[in-house]
Protein backbone atom coordinates (compact mmCIF):
# COMPACT_ATOMS: atom_id res chain seq x y z
CA UNK A 1 0.00 0.00 0.00
CA UNK A 2 1.41 3.41 -0.95
CA UNK A 3 0.74 6.86 0.42
CA UNK A 4 -1.95 8.89 -1.29
CA UNK A 5 -1.22 12.51 -2.14
CA UNK A 6 -3.45 15.36 -0.96
CA UNK A 7 -5.76 17.07 -3.47
CA UNK A 8 -5.19 20.70 -4.40
CA UNK A 9 -7.14 23.37 -2.49
CA UNK A 10 -9.94 25.07 -4.47
CA UNK A 11 -8.00 28.37 -4.39
CA UNK A 12 -4.77 26.77 -5.63
CA UNK A 13 -3.83 29.38 -8.26
CA UNK A 14 -4.45 32.35 -5.98
CA UNK A 15 -2.67 30.49 -3.16
CA UNK A 16 0.43 29.95 -5.31
CA UNK A 17 0.48 33.61 -6.33
CA UNK A 18 0.24 34.61 -2.66
CA UNK A 19 3.14 32.28 -1.84
CA UNK A 20 5.21 33.78 -4.69
CA UNK A 21 4.55 37.26 -3.26
CA UNK A 22 6.74 36.47 -0.23
CA UNK A 23 9.75 35.32 -2.33
CA UNK A 24 10.60 32.83 0.41
CA UNK A 25 11.17 29.62 -1.58
CA UNK A 26 14.76 28.37 -1.95
CA UNK A 27 16.16 31.10 0.32
CA UNK A 28 18.92 30.43 2.88
CA UNK A 29 18.16 29.70 6.53
CA UNK A 30 17.19 32.73 8.64
CA UNK A 31 17.59 32.96 12.41
CA UNK A 32 14.09 34.25 13.06
CA UNK A 33 12.43 31.20 11.47
CA UNK A 34 14.90 28.79 13.08
CA UNK A 35 14.05 30.28 16.49
CA UNK A 36 10.32 29.81 15.93
CA UNK A 37 10.87 26.14 15.00
CA UNK A 38 12.97 25.59 18.15
CA UNK A 39 10.34 27.31 20.28
CA UNK A 40 7.57 25.13 18.81
CA UNK A 41 9.51 21.95 19.64
CA UNK A 42 10.15 23.22 23.18
CA UNK A 43 6.57 24.31 23.91
CA UNK A 44 4.95 21.17 22.51
CA UNK A 45 7.67 18.84 23.87
CA UNK A 46 8.51 17.20 20.52
CA UNK A 47 11.89 16.25 19.02
CA UNK A 48 10.95 17.68 15.62
CA UNK A 49 9.48 20.98 14.40
CA UNK A 50 9.42 22.41 10.86
CA UNK A 51 8.28 25.49 8.94
CA UNK A 52 7.20 24.16 5.55
CA UNK A 53 5.86 25.85 2.42
CA UNK A 54 3.82 23.99 -0.22
CA UNK A 55 4.34 25.08 -3.82
CA UNK A 56 2.94 23.49 -6.96
CA UNK A 57 5.00 20.31 -6.78
CA UNK A 58 6.84 20.06 -3.45
CA UNK A 59 7.06 20.72 0.26
CA UNK A 60 10.00 23.04 0.91
CA UNK A 61 11.37 23.50 4.42
CA UNK A 62 12.48 26.95 5.52
CA UNK A 63 13.40 25.78 9.02
CA UNK A 64 13.83 22.30 10.52
CA UNK A 65 14.56 21.54 14.17
CA UNK A 66 15.43 17.92 14.89
CA UNK A 67 15.73 14.77 12.74
CA UNK A 68 12.93 15.32 10.22
CA UNK A 69 12.30 14.53 6.55
CA UNK A 70 12.39 18.23 5.58
CA UNK A 71 11.74 19.02 1.92
CA UNK A 72 9.83 16.39 -0.08
CA UNK A 73 7.64 15.93 -3.16
CA UNK A 74 4.16 17.37 -2.57
CA UNK A 75 2.65 13.90 -3.08
CA UNK A 76 4.57 12.66 -0.01
CA UNK A 77 3.79 15.67 2.17
CA UNK A 78 1.88 15.52 5.47
CA UNK A 79 1.57 19.31 5.30
CA UNK A 80 -0.15 19.23 1.90
CA UNK A 81 -3.16 17.84 3.79
CA UNK A 82 -2.92 20.54 6.48
CA UNK A 83 -3.24 23.46 4.00
CA UNK A 84 -6.66 22.16 2.89
CA UNK A 85 -8.24 23.86 5.93
CA UNK A 86 -7.65 26.64 8.43
CA UNK A 87 -7.55 24.55 11.62
CA UNK A 88 -4.62 22.52 12.97
CA UNK A 89 -4.41 18.92 11.78
CA UNK A 90 -3.45 16.32 14.39
CA UNK A 91 -2.58 12.72 13.49
CA UNK A 92 -2.27 10.82 16.77
CA UNK A 93 -1.21 7.53 15.15
CA UNK A 94 0.23 7.78 11.64
CA UNK A 95 0.38 3.97 11.36
CA UNK A 96 -3.39 3.73 11.63
CA UNK A 97 -4.12 6.51 9.11
CA UNK A 98 -4.40 5.12 5.55
CA UNK A 99 -3.02 8.39 4.14
CA UNK A 100 0.29 8.10 5.96
CA UNK A 101 0.76 4.48 7.08
CA UNK A 102 3.19 3.74 4.21
CA UNK A 103 5.02 7.08 4.27
CA UNK A 104 8.83 6.52 4.25
CA UNK A 105 9.21 8.68 7.38
CA UNK A 106 6.65 6.45 9.15
CA UNK A 107 7.91 3.04 8.01
CA UNK A 108 11.57 4.12 8.26
CA UNK A 109 13.67 6.76 10.01
CA UNK A 110 12.66 8.81 11.95
CA UNK A 111 9.58 6.51 12.40
CA UNK A 112 7.08 9.34 12.91
CA UNK A 113 4.10 8.31 15.04
CA UNK A 114 2.45 11.67 15.82
CA UNK A 115 2.06 14.72 13.58
CA UNK A 116 0.44 18.09 14.26
CA UNK A 117 0.47 21.04 11.87
CA UNK A 118 -1.05 24.52 11.88
CA UNK A 119 -1.57 26.23 8.50
CA UNK A 120 0.23 29.49 7.73
CA UNK A 121 -2.70 31.72 6.78
CA UNK A 122 -1.83 34.97 4.96
CA UNK A 123 -3.78 38.21 5.42
CA UNK A 124 -5.63 37.40 2.16
CA UNK A 125 -6.83 34.10 3.63
CA UNK A 126 -4.63 31.63 1.69
CA UNK A 127 -2.83 28.71 3.36
CA UNK A 128 0.70 28.73 1.94
CA UNK A 129 2.41 26.31 4.33
CA UNK A 130 2.53 25.01 7.89
CA UNK A 131 4.26 25.12 11.21
CA UNK A 132 4.32 21.47 12.27
CA UNK A 133 5.68 19.25 15.03
CA UNK A 134 6.15 15.48 15.12
CA UNK A 135 7.23 12.71 17.45
CA UNK A 136 8.36 9.10 17.02
CA UNK A 137 6.21 7.89 19.93
CA UNK A 138 2.66 8.40 21.25
CA UNK A 139 2.21 12.06 22.16
CA UNK A 140 -1.11 13.56 23.25
CA UNK A 141 -1.63 17.29 22.69
CA UNK A 142 -3.75 19.53 24.88
CA UNK A 143 -5.96 22.40 23.82
CA UNK A 144 -3.24 24.73 25.14
CA UNK A 145 -0.65 22.97 22.94
CA UNK A 146 -2.78 23.55 19.83
CA UNK A 147 -3.29 27.21 20.74
CA UNK A 148 0.50 27.60 21.09
CA UNK A 149 0.90 26.03 17.65
CA UNK A 150 -1.65 28.47 16.16
CA UNK A 151 0.04 31.45 17.82
CA UNK A 152 3.47 30.45 16.55
CA UNK A 153 2.08 29.89 13.03
CA UNK A 154 0.63 33.42 13.12
CA UNK A 155 4.05 34.66 14.24
CA UNK A 156 5.62 33.02 11.15
CA UNK A 157 3.18 34.91 8.92
CA UNK A 158 3.96 38.17 10.74
CA UNK A 159 7.65 37.62 10.04
CA UNK A 160 6.88 36.87 6.38
CA UNK A 161 4.94 40.14 6.11
CA UNK A 162 7.80 42.07 7.72
CA UNK A 163 10.32 40.38 5.44
CA UNK A 164 8.25 41.19 2.31
CA UNK A 165 7.99 44.84 3.41
CA UNK A 166 11.78 45.10 3.80
CA UNK A 167 12.31 43.55 0.35
CA UNK A 168 9.90 45.99 -1.29
CA UNK A 169 11.42 48.98 0.51
CA UNK A 170 14.90 48.03 -0.66
CA UNK A 171 13.69 47.51 -4.19
CA UNK A 172 11.94 50.85 -4.72
CA UNK A 173 14.97 53.02 -5.64
CA UNK A 174 16.11 50.45 -8.20
CA UNK A 175 12.56 50.15 -9.61
CA UNK A 176 12.20 53.92 -10.05
CA UNK A 177 15.61 54.13 -11.69
CA UNK A 178 14.66 51.40 -14.14
CA UNK A 179 11.38 53.13 -15.00
CA UNK A 180 13.21 56.37 -15.67
CA UNK A 181 15.56 54.51 -17.96
CA UNK A 182 12.61 53.01 -19.84
CA UNK A 183 11.26 56.46 -20.64
CA UNK A 184 14.54 57.33 -22.32
CA UNK A 185 15.52 54.06 -23.95
CA UNK A 186 12.32 51.98 -24.21
CA UNK A 187 11.78 48.76 -22.21
CA UNK A 188 14.80 46.56 -21.73
CA UNK A 189 13.37 43.04 -22.11
CA UNK A 190 16.56 41.01 -21.90
CA UNK A 191 16.02 40.15 -18.24
CA UNK A 192 12.46 39.00 -18.99
CA UNK A 193 13.60 36.68 -21.78
CA UNK A 194 16.34 35.29 -19.53
CA UNK A 195 13.79 34.66 -16.82
CA UNK A 196 11.36 32.92 -19.18
CA UNK A 197 14.16 30.71 -20.48
CA UNK A 198 15.16 29.87 -16.92
CA UNK A 199 11.64 28.71 -16.13
CA UNK A 200 12.13 25.77 -18.49
CA UNK A 201 14.66 24.32 -16.05
CA UNK A 202 12.10 24.24 -13.22
CA UNK A 203 9.85 21.27 -12.51
CA UNK A 204 6.61 23.26 -12.56
CA UNK A 205 3.07 22.24 -13.45
CA UNK A 206 1.59 23.92 -16.56
CA UNK A 207 -0.62 26.02 -14.28
CA UNK A 208 2.31 27.20 -12.15
CA UNK A 209 4.41 27.78 -15.27
CA UNK A 210 1.69 29.98 -16.80
CA UNK A 211 1.33 32.06 -13.64
CA UNK A 212 5.08 32.47 -13.18
CA UNK A 213 5.52 33.39 -16.87
CA UNK A 214 2.74 35.98 -16.54
CA UNK A 215 4.41 37.40 -13.44
CA UNK A 216 7.72 37.69 -15.31
CA UNK A 217 6.12 39.35 -18.33
CA UNK A 218 4.52 41.96 -16.07
CA UNK A 219 4.80 45.51 -17.38
CA UNK A 220 7.03 44.48 -20.28
CA UNK A 221 4.02 43.05 -22.14
CA UNK A 222 1.32 45.32 -20.69
CA UNK A 223 -1.29 42.55 -21.06
CA UNK A 224 -4.62 42.67 -19.26
CA UNK A 225 -5.02 38.88 -19.53
CA UNK A 226 -2.68 35.90 -19.99
CA UNK A 227 -4.28 32.46 -19.76
CA UNK A 228 -3.75 28.79 -20.51
CA UNK A 229 -6.79 27.34 -22.32
CA UNK A 230 -7.38 23.63 -22.90
CA UNK A 231 -9.64 22.11 -25.57
CA UNK A 232 -10.89 18.58 -24.79
CA UNK A 233 -13.42 17.27 -27.26
CA UNK A 234 -15.87 20.12 -27.78
CA UNK A 235 -15.24 21.60 -24.34
CA UNK A 236 -13.01 24.58 -23.65
CA UNK A 237 -11.76 25.35 -20.15
CA UNK A 238 -9.45 27.90 -18.59
CA UNK A 239 -6.70 26.09 -16.69
CA UNK A 240 -4.83 29.09 -15.26
CA UNK A 241 -4.99 32.82 -15.81
CA UNK A 242 -3.60 36.21 -14.85
CA UNK A 243 -5.94 39.14 -15.37
CA UNK A 244 -6.19 42.78 -14.38
CA UNK A 245 -9.06 44.00 -12.15
CA UNK A 246 -10.64 45.75 -15.16
CA UNK A 247 -11.08 42.48 -17.05
CA UNK A 248 -11.78 40.11 -14.15
CA UNK A 249 -15.56 40.71 -13.85
CA UNK A 250 -16.15 39.94 -17.54
CA UNK A 251 -14.09 36.74 -17.36
CA UNK A 252 -15.90 35.65 -14.19
CA UNK A 253 -19.26 36.11 -15.94
CA UNK A 254 -18.42 33.59 -18.66
CA UNK A 255 -20.02 30.14 -18.25
CA UNK A 256 -17.74 27.28 -17.19
CA UNK A 257 -17.01 25.08 -19.03
CA UNK A 258 -17.37 27.32 -22.06
CA UNK A 259 -20.03 25.95 -24.45
CA UNK A 260 -19.42 25.17 -28.09
CA UNK A 261 -19.92 28.07 -30.49
CA UNK A 262 -20.01 26.58 -33.98
CA UNK A 263 -19.13 29.92 -35.63
CA UNK A 264 -16.98 31.44 -32.88
CA UNK A 265 -13.35 32.43 -33.23
CA UNK A 266 -12.62 30.17 -30.24
CA UNK A 267 -13.91 27.14 -32.15
CA UNK A 268 -12.12 28.00 -35.40
CA UNK A 269 -8.79 28.49 -33.65
CA UNK A 270 -8.76 25.06 -31.99
CA UNK A 271 -6.64 23.68 -34.84
CA UNK A 272 -4.36 26.74 -35.09
CA UNK A 273 -0.73 25.83 -35.88
CA UNK A 274 0.89 29.29 -35.98
CA UNK A 275 0.59 32.21 -33.54
CA UNK A 276 -2.13 34.71 -34.40
CA UNK A 277 -2.02 38.37 -33.32
CA UNK A 278 -5.07 40.63 -33.82
CA UNK A 279 -5.18 44.35 -33.05
CA UNK A 280 -8.93 44.71 -33.72
CA UNK A 281 -10.57 41.81 -31.89
CA UNK A 282 -14.13 43.26 -31.92
CA UNK A 283 -14.14 43.33 -35.74
CA UNK A 284 -13.45 39.63 -36.33
CA UNK A 285 -16.33 37.18 -36.98
CA UNK A 286 -17.17 35.17 -33.87
CA UNK A 287 -15.74 37.68 -31.37
CA UNK A 288 -17.25 36.90 -27.97
CA UNK A 289 -19.81 39.52 -26.99
CA UNK A 290 -18.90 39.41 -23.30
CA UNK A 291 -15.25 40.18 -24.06
CA UNK A 292 -16.13 42.94 -26.53
CA UNK A 293 -18.43 44.47 -23.93
CA UNK A 294 -15.58 44.28 -21.40
CA UNK A 295 -13.43 46.34 -23.76
CA UNK A 296 -11.07 43.73 -25.21
CA UNK A 297 -9.33 45.29 -28.20
CA UNK A 298 -6.26 43.12 -28.91
CA UNK A 299 -5.94 39.34 -28.69
CA UNK A 300 -3.15 36.86 -29.31
CA UNK A 301 -3.27 33.06 -29.56
CA UNK A 302 -0.21 30.78 -29.31
CA UNK A 303 -0.88 27.07 -30.02
CA UNK A 304 0.99 24.73 -27.67
CA UNK A 305 0.17 21.38 -29.31
CA UNK A 306 -2.11 18.43 -28.59
CA UNK A 307 -1.37 15.73 -26.01
CA UNK A 308 -3.63 12.74 -25.26
CA UNK A 309 -6.49 14.42 -27.10
CA UNK A 310 -6.15 17.71 -25.18
CA UNK A 311 -5.14 20.81 -27.16
CA UNK A 312 -3.42 23.64 -25.26
CA UNK A 313 -3.25 27.32 -26.18
CA UNK A 314 -1.72 30.39 -24.54
CA UNK A 315 -3.94 33.49 -24.92
CA UNK A 316 -3.15 37.14 -24.20
CA UNK A 317 -5.49 40.16 -24.35
CA UNK A 318 -5.38 43.94 -24.00
CA UNK A 319 -8.25 46.34 -23.33
CA UNK A 320 -9.06 49.27 -25.63
CA UNK A 321 -7.69 51.83 -23.14
CA UNK A 322 -4.33 50.01 -22.95
CA UNK A 323 -1.43 52.42 -23.62
CA UNK A 324 0.08 49.88 -26.07
CA UNK A 325 -2.10 49.99 -29.19
CA UNK A 326 -0.76 47.00 -31.16
CA UNK A 327 1.18 43.76 -30.84
CA UNK A 328 4.80 44.82 -31.35
CA UNK A 329 7.56 42.53 -32.53
CA UNK A 330 9.03 42.59 -29.03
CA UNK A 331 5.65 41.51 -27.60
CA UNK A 332 5.54 38.55 -29.96
CA UNK A 333 9.05 37.55 -28.92
CA UNK A 334 8.07 37.63 -25.23
CA UNK A 335 4.91 35.60 -25.80
CA UNK A 336 6.82 33.06 -27.89
CA UNK A 337 9.33 32.63 -25.05
CA UNK A 338 6.48 32.25 -22.54
CA UNK A 339 4.84 29.69 -24.84
CA UNK A 340 8.06 27.65 -24.95
CA UNK A 341 8.18 27.55 -21.15
CA UNK A 342 4.56 26.44 -20.80
CA UNK A 343 4.94 23.92 -23.65
CA UNK A 344 7.94 22.34 -21.91
CA UNK A 345 5.87 21.98 -18.74
CA UNK A 346 2.98 20.40 -20.68
CA UNK A 347 5.40 17.90 -22.21
CA UNK A 348 6.81 17.00 -18.79
CA UNK A 349 3.29 16.64 -17.40
CA UNK A 350 2.37 14.24 -20.20
CA UNK A 351 5.49 12.16 -19.56
CA UNK A 352 4.67 12.04 -15.85
CA UNK A 353 1.04 11.07 -16.54
CA UNK A 354 2.09 8.31 -18.92
CA UNK A 355 4.61 7.00 -16.39
CA UNK A 356 1.93 7.13 -13.68
CA UNK A 357 -0.57 5.27 -15.85
CA UNK A 358 2.06 2.68 -16.80
CA UNK A 359 2.85 2.12 -13.12
CA UNK A 360 -0.87 1.53 -12.36
CA UNK A 361 -1.65 -0.88 -15.19
CA UNK A 362 -1.05 -4.58 -15.68
CA UNK A 363 1.16 -5.14 -18.71
CA UNK A 364 -0.60 -8.34 -19.86
CA UNK A 365 -4.29 -7.47 -19.58
CA UNK A 366 -4.18 -3.67 -19.73
CA UNK A 367 -6.42 -3.33 -16.65
CA UNK A 368 -5.33 -1.81 -13.34
CA UNK A 369 -2.79 -3.63 -11.15
CA UNK A 370 -2.23 -4.33 -7.44
CA UNK A 371 -0.58 -0.95 -6.82
CA UNK A 372 -3.59 0.87 -8.29
CA UNK A 373 -5.93 -1.29 -6.21
CA UNK A 374 -4.26 -0.24 -2.95
CA UNK A 375 -4.30 3.44 -3.98
CA UNK A 376 -7.96 3.35 -4.99
CA UNK A 377 -8.92 1.36 -1.89
CA UNK A 378 -7.43 4.10 0.32
CA UNK A 379 -9.26 6.78 -1.66
CA UNK A 380 -12.58 4.97 -1.33
CA UNK A 381 -12.13 4.70 2.44
CA UNK A 382 -11.33 8.42 2.61
CA UNK A 383 -14.38 9.29 0.50
CA UNK A 384 -16.58 7.56 3.06
CA UNK A 385 -19.05 6.15 0.53
CA UNK A 386 -20.03 2.46 0.94
CA UNK A 387 -18.60 0.01 -1.60
CA UNK A 388 -18.19 -3.70 -2.28
CA UNK A 389 -14.83 -5.46 -2.50
CA UNK A 390 -14.69 -8.79 -4.33
CA UNK A 391 -11.68 -11.11 -4.65
CA UNK A 392 -11.71 -13.47 -7.65
CA UNK A 393 -9.69 -16.53 -8.50
CA UNK A 394 -9.94 -18.36 -11.83
CA UNK A 395 -10.50 -22.12 -11.55
CA UNK A 396 -8.62 -24.29 -14.02
CA UNK A 397 -6.10 -21.80 -15.48
CA UNK A 398 -3.06 -23.80 -14.31
CA UNK A 399 -4.38 -26.93 -16.05
CA UNK A 400 -4.98 -24.92 -19.23
CA UNK A 401 -1.42 -23.56 -19.15
CA UNK A 402 -0.07 -27.10 -18.74
CA UNK A 403 -2.17 -28.55 -21.58
CA UNK A 404 -2.25 -25.74 -24.15
CA UNK A 405 0.67 -23.52 -23.22
CA UNK A 406 1.05 -20.24 -21.36
CA UNK A 407 0.32 -18.15 -24.46
CA UNK A 408 -3.20 -19.55 -24.60
CA UNK A 409 -3.59 -18.98 -20.86
CA UNK A 410 -2.49 -15.36 -21.28
CA UNK A 411 -5.08 -14.88 -24.03
CA UNK A 412 -7.77 -16.26 -21.72
CA UNK A 413 -6.72 -13.83 -18.96
CA UNK A 414 -6.97 -10.92 -21.39
CA UNK A 415 -10.46 -11.90 -22.56
CA UNK A 416 -11.71 -12.48 -19.00
CA UNK A 417 -10.30 -9.20 -17.67
CA UNK A 418 -11.56 -7.00 -20.49
CA UNK A 419 -15.01 -8.60 -20.55
CA UNK A 420 -15.39 -8.17 -16.79
CA UNK A 421 -14.37 -4.51 -17.07
CA UNK A 422 -16.93 -3.90 -19.83
CA UNK A 423 -19.71 -5.69 -17.92
CA UNK A 424 -19.10 -3.67 -14.77
CA UNK A 425 -18.89 -0.40 -16.70
CA UNK A 426 -19.04 2.63 -14.44
CA UNK A 427 -20.30 0.59 -11.50
CA UNK A 428 -16.89 -0.78 -10.61
CA UNK A 429 -13.21 -1.19 -11.41
CA UNK A 430 -11.22 -4.37 -12.05
CA UNK A 431 -7.64 -5.04 -10.87
CA UNK A 432 -5.32 -7.94 -11.64
CA UNK A 433 -3.45 -8.64 -8.40
CA UNK A 434 -1.66 -11.88 -9.30
CA UNK A 435 -1.39 -14.66 -11.87
CA UNK A 436 -5.07 -15.68 -11.94
CA UNK A 437 -6.24 -13.42 -9.11
CA UNK A 438 -8.40 -10.30 -9.52
CA UNK A 439 -10.06 -7.75 -7.26
CA UNK A 440 -13.20 -5.73 -7.99
CA UNK A 441 -14.07 -2.48 -6.20
CA UNK A 442 -17.70 -1.74 -7.00
CA UNK A 443 -20.53 0.64 -6.18
CA UNK A 444 -23.10 -2.02 -7.06
CA UNK A 445 -24.46 -5.02 -5.17
CA UNK A 446 -23.03 -8.53 -4.86
CA UNK A 447 -25.48 -10.03 -7.35
CA UNK A 448 -24.44 -7.60 -10.09
CA UNK A 449 -20.77 -8.49 -9.55
CA UNK A 450 -21.53 -12.22 -9.77
CA UNK A 451 -23.52 -11.63 -12.97
CA UNK A 452 -20.60 -9.73 -14.52
CA UNK A 453 -18.18 -12.51 -13.49
CA UNK A 454 -20.44 -15.15 -15.06
CA UNK A 455 -20.45 -13.27 -18.39
CA UNK A 456 -16.65 -12.91 -18.26
CA UNK A 457 -16.26 -16.65 -17.59
CA UNK A 458 -18.46 -17.49 -20.59
CA UNK A 459 -16.34 -15.21 -22.79
CA UNK A 460 -13.11 -16.76 -21.48
CA UNK A 461 -14.39 -20.29 -22.25
CA UNK A 462 -14.33 -19.34 -25.94
CA UNK A 463 -10.55 -19.32 -25.57
CA UNK A 464 -9.92 -22.33 -23.34
CA UNK A 465 -11.36 -24.81 -20.85
CA UNK A 466 -11.95 -22.65 -17.79
CA UNK A 467 -13.99 -24.31 -15.00
CA UNK A 468 -15.18 -21.02 -13.55
CA UNK A 469 -14.25 -18.29 -11.10
CA UNK A 470 -14.51 -18.34 -7.31
CA UNK A 471 -15.61 -15.08 -5.69
CA UNK A 472 -15.38 -13.82 -2.10
CA UNK A 473 -16.94 -10.48 -1.17
CA UNK A 474 -16.85 -8.02 1.72
CA UNK A 475 -18.57 -4.72 2.41
CA UNK A 476 -16.64 -1.57 3.28
CA UNK A 477 -18.55 -1.38 6.57
CA UNK A 478 -16.86 -4.63 7.67
CA UNK A 479 -13.27 -3.39 7.79
CA UNK A 480 -10.51 -1.14 6.43
CA UNK A 481 -7.57 -1.85 4.14
CA UNK A 482 -5.87 -5.18 4.76
CA UNK A 483 -8.63 -6.26 7.16
CA UNK A 484 -11.23 -5.89 4.41
CA UNK A 485 -9.01 -7.68 1.89
CA UNK A 486 -8.39 -10.49 4.37
CA UNK A 487 -12.10 -10.94 4.98
CA UNK A 488 -12.85 -11.22 1.25
CA UNK A 489 -9.94 -13.66 0.85
CA UNK A 490 -11.27 -15.88 3.65
CA UNK A 491 -14.67 -16.03 1.96
CA UNK A 492 -13.03 -16.72 -1.39
CA UNK A 493 -11.11 -19.63 0.13
CA UNK A 494 -14.34 -21.00 1.66
CA UNK A 495 -16.01 -20.91 -1.78
CA UNK A 496 -13.05 -22.74 -3.36
CA UNK A 497 -13.17 -25.40 -0.64
CA UNK A 498 -16.90 -25.96 -1.21
CA UNK A 499 -16.37 -26.24 -4.95
CA UNK A 500 -13.50 -28.68 -4.52
CA UNK A 501 -15.58 -30.83 -2.17
CA UNK A 502 -18.47 -30.81 -4.65
CA UNK A 503 -16.21 -31.90 -7.51
CA UNK A 504 -14.68 -34.68 -5.42
CA UNK A 505 -18.14 -35.88 -4.40
CA UNK A 506 -19.29 -35.96 -8.03
CA UNK A 507 -16.40 -38.20 -9.11
CA UNK A 508 -16.35 -40.42 -5.99
CA UNK A 509 -18.72 -43.16 -7.34
CA UNK A 510 -16.36 -43.74 -10.20
CA UNK A 511 -13.59 -44.65 -7.82
CA UNK A 512 -15.27 -47.81 -6.51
Amino acid sequence: MTMIGAPSPPDEYARLLDLAHYEILDTPAEDVFDRIARLAAHLLRTPLACINFIDGSRQWSKAVYGPGPGSAPRHDSFCAWTILGTDPVVIENTRADPRFAQHPAVTGEPHLRMYAGAPLITPTGHCIGTLCVADSGPHALTAADLQDLRDLAALVVDELELRAHHLETGRRPHTQHRRNGEVQRGPDQTWVLDGLTGLMNLELSPEDMTLKAAALLGNALNADYIGLLLFEGEELREEAAYQTPQLAPAMAALPTPLPEWSSSVTRTLKDLHQPLYLDDYPLIPGAMGALVAAGVQQAAWLPLGTRNGVTAMLVAMRLRDNPVMRWRGSDQGLLTAAGRSVRSSLDRQLEAELAHQHARHDALTGILNRRAMYQDLIQRHLNGQPFLLAELDLDGLKALNAQEGRAQGDKLLQVFARTLKVELGREGEVYRTGGDAFVVLADTDEEAVHDAVDVAVLAARQVGALRGASVGTARSSEGVGETLLGLAEERLYAVKCRRLAARQASVAPGLH
